[in-house]
């Protein structure tokens, strides 16, 4: 179906820090020339730190998109779309949590807006923690608390929880460690 579909230019229009903003033009299968808006991502990394007693590590943080503090997986993009998912899940890890682990493990990969951007995050999970200090950015102020997987779930159903990747995570993780 994908032939159907011909891009006829991209224009960029912003570049920015994360993302680079684009106008698509496509001829489309009736053989109409449409613009669509593309959101050019390089890729991220996330992870979910668990530690001995089972309680998941959390990041609080304020997201300016949505002018209020939000509990998330510990997440960042990548320094380059070459780097690999796994060296930046590691090092997020440690950024925002202090923490640090030979042992992650890939639990899923999700397309966070397919309608209008690329962005790819692959989702690890990380065992065996071991503390460390957190290494954050000037403009990241991060709090690091600990849910079992039932409180987090309870957050995700109740609303309380609305991060995509955050839910995607804490749902697979629930799955296939949890049996439920």
């Amino acid at each position: 179906m994908a032939e159907e579909f011909k891009r006829l230019d991209r224009e960029l229009v912003y570049h920015g820090a994360i993302v680079d903003f684009y106008k698509d033009t496509v001829q489309v299968p009736n053989g109409n020339v449409v613009e669509w808006d593309f959101i050019g991502h390089k890729g991220a990394a996330a992870v979910v730190p668990v530690r001995k007693d089972g309680k998941l590590l959390m990041v609080r943080q304020y997201r300016n998109a949505l002018d209020r503090y939000t509990l998330e997986i510990p997440a960042g993009g990548l320094n380059g779309a070459s780097e690999p998912t796994l060296d930046a899940a590691a090092r997020e890890l440690e950024e925002e949590t202090g923490y640090r682990s030979h042992e992650l493990e890939l639990l899923l990969t999700i397309r966070t807006t397919v309608a209008f951007c690329n962005e790819k995050i692959d989702i690890y999970v990380a065992k065996n923690l071991v503390k460390g200090e957190q290494h954050l950015d000037e403009d990241e102020f991060i709090n690091v608390e600990a849910y079992s997987v039932e409180e987090l779930s309870d957050m995700i159903l109740s609303g309380k929880i609305e991060d995509a990747k955050t839910v995607a995570a804490i749902m697979a993780y629930r799955v296939k460690y949890c049996g439920s």
